[in-house]
């Protein structure tokens, strides 16, 4: 039980600065803070807006982790639905032409992983086992 507590609370941890660097970077391009923007180079911007989307989800996530939330691997899901279909929109914009850097890519193959990672976490480390709020106040 330790264990599962430990994992959750480092989860919650590690997600909340992952959470925090994804918003100021993507924020940054949107709203071109720091001049930021230039320094991108080829920015996808919908992959930008996938990111900063997903960015307010991991923090939800966080919110979630701490308090125990089921319905944190629900956010988590939904992220990364978000991330898998702004990449498949990426390969067809690649596909038809579209200006992109290669990073983008590899960054968005590593944050879908990520954010599966921090999903099955979410999954075998937030169930109920079983019980219900009823059985577990006795009613």
């Amino acid at each position: 039980m330790k264990n599962k507590k430990i994992i959750i609370t480092v989860s919650a941890i590690v997600l909340a600065v992952f959470a925090l660097l994804t918003l100021f970077l993507s924020s940054s391009v949107i709203f071109d803070w720091f001049g930021i923007r230039v320094k991108e180079g080829n920015y996808v911007l919908f992959i930008v807006w996938a990111n900063f989307m997903s960015s307010i989800l991991y923090l939800i996530a966080v919110y979630g982790f701490l308090k125990r939330k089921q319905w944190t691997f629900r956010v988590l899901i939904a992220a990364l639905i978000i991330l898998i279909l702004a990449f498949i929109a990426l390969q067809f914009y690649i596909y038809y032409g579209g200006v992109y850097e290669t990073t983008t890519i590899k960054a968005m193959i590593f944050r879908m992983l990520v954010t599966l990672g921090f999903s099955l976490i979410a999954f075998f480390y937030m169930k109920n086992d079983g019980l219900s709020t009823k059985t577990k106040a006795g009613l």
